[in-house]
């Protein structure tokens, strides 16, 4: 059991030493010389023109909310089914049927959205 907890503490120590040299010597040996002109705002190399806040149609919602929670579900069930063939019992069922009620409760309300909205 300490073994696998001080492979992810090695791990992290790891990504503690390699970032932090990252983030520090850019902030020691950076030029600061900010100028109106630096510190303006362009959008793909242009001026801005117009309103920043634009209107996003939220059309295909339900079919993002649906990807979501499906692609959790398969994730899910395929680590629970590799590992129930060799340890399957019934805290094991009742576990991943909790799981699958909880789960079908966003894709119920994604599919709900999707038909109500004449998307389906």
């Amino acid at each position: 059991m300490f073994g696998g907890f001080a492979l992810v503490l090695l791990a992290a120590g790891f990504g503690l030493v390699f970032a932090t040299p990252v983030i520090l010597i850019p902030y020691l040996f950076a030029p600061r010389n900010p100028t109106p002109m630096k510190r303006a705002t362009f959008e793909a190399g242009q001026v801005p023109k117009g309103e920043a806040r634009a209107h996003l149609m939220m059309q295909y919602y339900p079919y993002l909310l649906i990807f979501v929670v499906m692609d959790v579900i398969s994730i899910f069930l395929y680590a629970w089914a590799t590992t129930s063939i060799t340890s399957a019992s019934m805290g094991t069922a009742a576990v991943i049927g909790l799981f699958l009620g909880v789960i079908f409760i966003p894709l119920g309300f994604g599919l709900y959205i999707a038909r109500e909205k004449d998307l389906w």
